[in-house]
């Protein structure tokens, strides 16, 4: 875990969505366990079961009892409705803001995305 990326729970929840995100943590497939996660990334287990347990409250992943928690049916697209939401609060509100205040009109600025390359 790191130091600039806010409290360590949130930092366990984040990496467990970035991982049915980008997939590699399926829907219906069993998430790590607390324990898994405390040892892996040396924190302690209540951290880590309060990282596992906010996704639990947001309906990301459910709990089998005895067995473990599992990826939530339709988390996937709930995760990516809500990123996408926020990726529009963060980059697009501000971009178009600003655009606003420079005359950019918004077909322009879709030419300029589209026709942006990036850094290599």
């Amino acid at each position: 875990m790191n130091d600039d990326g806010g409290p360590i729970f949130r930092q366990v929840a984040d990496l467990i969505e970035n991982a049915i995100v980008d997939g590699s943590l399926a829907e219906e497939s069993q998430a790590p366990s607390s324990n898994e996660l405390a040892a892996f990334h040396r924190i302690n287990p209540a951290t880590a079961a309060k990282g596992l347990n906010q996704l639990v409250a947001d309906g990301v992943l459910y709990k089998r009892r005895g067995v473990g928690m599992f990826v939530a049916t339709g988390a996937r697209e709930q995760l990516l409705k809500r990123r996408r939401s926020e990726f529009a609060d963060q980059y697009l509100r501000p971009l178009m803001a600003e655009a606003q205040k420079l005359g950019i009109p918004a077909t322009e600025v879709t030419d300029m995305i589209d026709n942006w390359e990036s850094p290599r």
